[in-house]
C-alpha cells in the first residue's frame, strides 16, 4: 500500500512539474504564451498581425547560435495566448495599441528582461516602435520588417482591396497554416483580421511622428515585392528615424522572414555587430541584399 501511495505521490509531483514547465505568464488575468531560447543579450521577437511565435521558426535558431537569448511570445488573442472576454471588441478598439505596449512591458518585467533588442514583423513592428518611443531607456536597438509607415487611404479600404478572400476561400495550404497557428479560432480570427483593427486600426494610419521619437539605432528591412505595402513605405519609415538604416530585399514578398530567412537573420546579426563599433549611430545607411 505504501508503495502504491509512493507511486501516486510521484505521479502527482510529475504532473505539477510539467504544469510549472509550461511557458505561460499571467498578464491582466490572461495566460500569455512565451518561449525563451539561449543565453546572452536578449532579442525579443514580435510577430505580425496574423501570426504567432511559430512564424519565427526559421529565424531564432541563428540568433541563438550567435550567442543571444531569444524571447518571443503570442500577444493577447494570438496563438496559444488567451483571448479573454470581448477580444474582438478589444481588437478593433483604440485600446489595442497602448495595451499591447503595456503587455510587452509586463512580460519583460515578469521575465526579468532589462534593456533589450526588439525585432517586429509588420504589425509587430508597430508594437516595437510604440514601446521604443515610450520607454527609450529599455531598447538597445530596433529592427522592423514589412511594417507600414503611413496609409494613404483608411485601413478598412486598404484591407478590402488587399484581403479579398474569406477564410473559407483561402488555398488549403494557407488555411492549414492558420489553423496550426490559431487552432479552433482560426476562421473567426482570420475573418476579423482581414477587415480592420489590431495595430493598424481602421482609419488612417500614420507612424511618422512616432518614429521621430525612436532614439535607438534602428534597422528597417523591406521587401520590394510586398502585395500589401509598396517599397516606398520602407523608405518613408527609414527617413523618419533619427538613427535609421534601410535594407531592401530584392524580389521578395511581404513575409520576409519566410521567403528570405537566412538574409533576414544575417541582417539582424550584422546590424547588432555594427552597434558594437565605437560610433554605432549613423544617420544614414541604405543597403540592398542583392
Amino acid at each position: 500500500m505504501s508503495l502504491s501511495n509512493g507511486r501516486w505521490a510521484f505521479f502527482i509531483s510529475l504532473l505539477e512539474d510539467m504544469e510549472n514547465a509550461v511557458p505561460y505568464i499571467t498578464i491582466n488575468s490572461l495566460k500569455v504564451y512565451y518561449e525563451s531560447h539561449g543565453e546572452g543579450e536578449t532579442i525579443l521577437l514580435l510577430h505580425h498581425g496574423f501570426g504567432c511565435t511559430k512564424i519565427w521558426k526559421d529565424i531564432y535558431p541563428a540568433l541563438v547560435q550567435a550567442g543571444y537569448r531569444v524571447v518571443m511570445y503570442d500577444r493577447r488573442g494570438y496563438g496559444l495566448s488567451e483571448k479573454g472576454g470581448g477580444f474582438l471588441d478589444f481588437y478593433v478598439s483604440e485600446r489595442f495599441r497602448p495595451e499591447s505596449v503595456q503587455e510587452l512591458a509586463e512580460l519583460k518585467a515578469q521575465l526579468g528582461i532589462g534593456p533589450c533588442h526588439l525585432v517586429g514583423q509588420c504589425e509587430g513592428g508597430v508594437v516595437a516602435v510604440d514601446y521604443a518611443a515610450l520607454y527609450p531607456d529599455q531598447v538597445r536597438s530596433l529592427v522592423t520588417s514589412s511594417t507600414q509607415c503611413f496609409s494613404q487611404v483608411p485601413v478598412t479600404e486598404l484591407n478590402q482591396m488587399k484581403f479579398t478572400k474569406t477564410f473559407g476561400e483561402l488555398d488549403p495550404e494557407l488555411r492549414a497554416k492558420f489553423i496550426d497557428w490559431h487552432g479552433e479560432d482560426a476562421e473567426s480570427s482570420f475573418n476579423q483580421f482581414r477587415l480592420y483593427g489590431g495595430a493598424y486600426g481602421k482609419d488612417y494610419f500614420d507612424l511618422r511622428n512616432k518614429l521621430r521619437s525612436v532614439m535607438c539605432p534602428a534597422l528597417v528591412i523591406y521587401p520590394d515585392r510586398s502585395f500589401l505595402f509598396d517599397v516606398e513605405q520602407g523608405v518613408a519609415f527609414y527617413s523618419h528615424l533619427p538613427y535609421g538604416e534601410l535594407m531592401v530585399l530584392p524580389n521578395c514578398g511581404h513575409n520576409t522572414y519566410e521567403e528570405r530567412p537566412q538574409e533576414y537573420a544575417r541582417a539582424i546579426l550584422d546590424f547588432m555587430t555594427r552597434q558594437k563599433s565605437p560610433s554605432p549611430r549613423h544617420r544614414a545607411r541604405i543597403s540592398c541584399a542583392a
